[in-house]
């Protein structure tokens, strides 16, 4: 079943955050994930938004998406993220 990670990310240190950004496209090429969408200027319909960035990826099961988020690769390189962003990021299972 299809899983979909959503970020919501609101960048404050931006040397910090390109610490991220410099090894993450080699880290999630290795893994099943497939990017949907990156705004930094998403429409706003309805109540507040406090971020700078929405990111929205699909992965093929939940497993797929757990190899990735908690591979020591990737954990190496998201204490540059939390530490340069507020971010909230959620895991929704999608419809088979």
């Amino acid at each position: 079943m299809k899983h979909y990670f959503v970020a919501q990310i609101r960048i404050n240190d931006h040397k910090e955050y390109e610490k991220y950004l410099e090894n993450f496209d080699e880290i999630f090429s290795r893994f099943k994930g497939e990017y949907l969408a990156i705004d930094e200027s998403p429409a706003l319909l309805e109540g507040e938004w406090d971020y700078t960035k929405s990111v929205l990826v699909k992965f093929d099961s939940k497993k797929d998406f757990e190899d990735w988020y908690f591979s020591e690769d990737y954990q190496k390189i998201l204490k540059h993220r939390l530490k340069a962003a507020k971010c909230d990021s959620i895991l929704v299972e999608g419809i088979d």
